[in-house]
This record gives C-alpha cells, sequence and structure tokens, in this order.
C-alpha cells in the first residue's frame, strides 16, 4: 500500500519557530528546556519545561490579529503552525477541494480561563473569553485563519490526541471521504497543567532522561504542529512534491488505569501491531522507532516491554526519544514527532536520545545516543496518552 501523501509541514516548538529551526536544534542537540519564563508560578525554580519563547503579544502581532481578540495562546500557536503547513504544501486555494482540519488539544483555551476565571462574573467585558476555553474553539479559531468552509472537528485523547488527528484524517482520505486534510495539533503551557501533572508527581525538577534506570520524570513542553495530507489525485493533478506518506497507523486501549500504562504494555503492543497490519510491513522493515519516551517510570518499562513484545526474536531497531529536546508537549507531542519521522526519512538520520547514561535494570535496551547518518524507508512513532489510549504511525519514503 502506498499510503497517504504528506504534501505540507508546519511547527513552532520550543526549539525552533519553523520546520527548519526544529531539524536544525535536533541535529546539533539544541535543547528547549528551560525555566519557566511566560507564566507566574510558584513552581518557576522547580521545573524546566519546554517553552516557546513568544509572548502572546509577540503572536498576535505576528499573526496581525486584533489587539482585542479572544485567542487563547494554544489557538494561536496552533494557527501558527497551520498556516506554514499550508503554505509549504503550496496551497493557494484552501477550499478548492474537499479539504477538512482535524486539531487535537488537550489544553484548550485553559491558559485565557485561568486569567479570566474569578472575574467572569463580575466583569460582562470578559465573559466573551469563555467560550475559548473548550478545544472545540481553538480548531475553529485556526479553521477562521485559514479561511476553510469545509470539515473542521477537534481530537482529545491525551498525549495520543495527535496521532488520532493524522491517522483520522489519513482514513478519510483512503476512503474518498475527503481529498486533503490538515492534521495535527497544538497545546500551550497552562498553570492546569503544570499543577496536574505536578500533582501526579511525575514532573522532573532536571532535564528529562528516556528509558534511563535513573529517570526522574518527563518536562512539559508547548509546541503546535500540523501536517497537510493529500490524496493521489491531488498530487497527480497539481504534480506535487510529496515529503513522506503515512503508510500505517493503529489505536487501542490497554483499559489499565485512569493514567497510567500497563506494566506489559498492552495498549502499546495493540497499537504497533495494528499498525503493522495496516502498513502490510514488518517489524524488521522499520529503521528507526521515535519512541513516545516520557521519562516516566512507568512509560518507559511499558514502552520497552511492548517493543519487545513486538520484535520478539529480532533487534530491536535504532530507537530515540526527541522529549529531551522539546519537553512533552502533551496533544502536540505525536504531531511534532510526526514531523521529526518526516525529517529524519528526508535527511536519513537518527536523532540521538539525549541525557540516557544507565540502562534500565528491567531489560537490554538501549537507545540510540548519539547522531546516526543511516537510510531510512520506514520510521514507526508511539505516542500513549492517558486514559490507556494508544497510538502508533508508520511513515514511510515517498
Amino acid at each position: 500500500m502506498k499510503g497517504v501523501a504528506i504534501t505540507g509541514m508546519g511547527i513552532i516548538s520550543s526549539i525552533g519557530n519553523s520546520v527548519e529551526e526544529n531539524f536544525i536544534s535536533l541535529i546539533e542537540n539544541k535543547i528547549g528546556i528551560t525555566r519557566i519564563e511566560n507564566i507566574s508560578t510558584v513552581h518557576a525554580d522547580v521545573i524546566k519545561v519546554g517553552e516557546i519563547k513568544k509572548t502572546n503579544a509577540e503572536l498576535v502581532n505576528e499573526l496581525e490579529l486584533p489587539e482585542d481578540n479572544n485567542f487563547s495562546r494554544t489557538a494561536m500557536i496552533g494557527a501558527f503552525a497551520a498556516k506554514q503547513a499550508v503554505k509549504n504544501a503550496g496551497i493557494t486555494s484552501i477550499n478548492e477541494f474537499r479539504t477538512g482540519l482535524i486539531s487535537a488539544t488537550s489544553v484548550g483555551g485553559m491558559d485565557m480561563t485561568e486569567k479570566h476565571y474569578y472575574d467572569y462574573f463580575k466583569d460582562p467585558e470578559l465573559t466573551k473569553y469563555i467560550s475559548c476555553h473548550d478545544g472545540g474553539d481553538v480548531a475553529d479559531k485556526i479553521a477562521e485563519e485559514l479561511g476553510l468552509k469545509g470539515m473542521v472537528t477537534t481530537i482529545s485523547t491525551a498525549c495520543s490526541s495527535a496521532a488520532n488527528s493524522i491517522m483520522l484524517g489519513a482514513r478519510l482520505i483512503k476512503n474518498g471521504k475527503l481529498d486533503r486534510v490538515i492534521v495535527g495539533g497544538t497545546d500551550a503551557l497552562a498553570k492546569f497543567t503544570i499543577n496536574g501533572f505536578k500533582t501526579l508527581m511525575i514532573l522532573s525538577d532536571d532535564y528529562n532522561k528516556p528509558f534511563d534506570n535513573n529517570r526522574k520524570g518527563l518536562n512539559l513542553g508547548e509546541a503546535a504542529a500540523y501536517l497537510v495530507l493529500e490524496s493521489d489525485e491531488i498530487v497527480e493533478k497539481q504534480n506535487k512534491k510529496v515529503l513522506a506518506r503515512v503508510s500505517g497507523y493503529g489505536n487501542a486501549n490497554d483499559a489499565f488505569h485512569q493514567t497510567a500504562s500497563s506494566e506489559n504494555g498492552d495498549g502499546a503492543y495493540l497499537a504497533m501491531k495494528k499498525a503493522f497490519e495496516v502498513s502490510g510491513l514488518k517489524p524488521n522493515e522499520i529503521d528507526y522507532i521515535n519512541v513516545h519516551g516520557t521519562a516516566t517510570p512507568n512509560n518507559d518499562l511499558s514502552e520497552g516491554r511492548a517493543l519487545l513484545r513486538i520484535y520478539e526474536d529480532l533487534k530491536v531497531p535504532d530507537f530515540s526519544s526527541t522529549k529531551p529536546y522539546t519537553g512533552h508537549t502533551l496533544a502536540a507531542a505525536a504531531a511534532i514527532e510526526a514531523i521529526y519521522s518526516v525529517l529524519a526519512i528526508q535527511n536519513s538520520v537518527v536523532y540521538p536520545n539525549l541525557n540516557f547514561e544507565t540502562p534500565m535494570e528491567e531489560f537490554d535496551l538501549k537507545p540510540q545516543t548519539s547522531l546516526k547518518m543511516k537510510n531510512i524507508e520506514h520510521v514507526l512513532s508511539n505516542s500513549f496518552g492517558f486514559g490507556g489510549n494508544c497510538s502508533t504511525l508508520i511513515f514511510s519514503k515517498s
């Protein structure tokens, strides 16, 4: 199966404001994990995050929004990345074909709610911000900025959200429902998520160390990334360049716990198994695995065991987590890592799993710790969310 064509990409993260900037940071080990600057929080000196160093005022200016707008930060960085992707795909008429937008988010407009919550019912002027709270408003705002009139929907399955967005977009094209879909996710940092993850006791006070025996937890991050998926008919009609293809996808739920993954990686195993079935590929045909790799004790153990179950007697391919660069960007994670996967294919590179020192005692798995050049035909990318929602994507050279 050829898979669905990827013709455009756009991204903003703590390591860059464009696809090119992100790639340079990845191959030059430029990390975006710092102390918090844009949010006033009691945890500012306690934890590190992957923060986009653009203020809301700067985003308003770059997006040319009116000063008196009701865009949340999540919506603004989402619009920033989606516009990049559309431009990169060479789209000049957004509604020329049957086009949809599937946008993923967990945080939604929480930053706006936090800012105005206590004053909503005191000042009638502030009630206009209440509608910014829900995730659907983010997708509507992005569609508005793109001028998109077609299907617009939102997916919120925690940290697998953007993977499910990409999966749904690919299925809509393969089944002839749409010709072109803009897919991805966006999440801004907010006190809500910082406090929530702090309560779960899975935040690290230092740089995150995926698959290291001494890992202490994750660094939260903020980012937005979108990809343009198009049918082969459009690609041929407009003679478009195909960056890579979405060749496989799978989603499963291990139904184990509200936030933790099952210790044996049941959901992760089933998601990968399904992705291989859809793609027609075999595990030994994967050249690089972009693991979910959050650096939490539970996730890395669960994912590692799932990988060993998939590969059985075979050697697990080169793998690494890119979260030491960006932090864990929640609903945007699978989208930024989809772009990193495509860039790995295009540039024949495996990114290093930074900060790794000591192999985990539970199994003999070691991530790639230095930049490695090799031909890459297929990349498998994992994303696992709260509630046991596990998703796997496979990207292949066009």
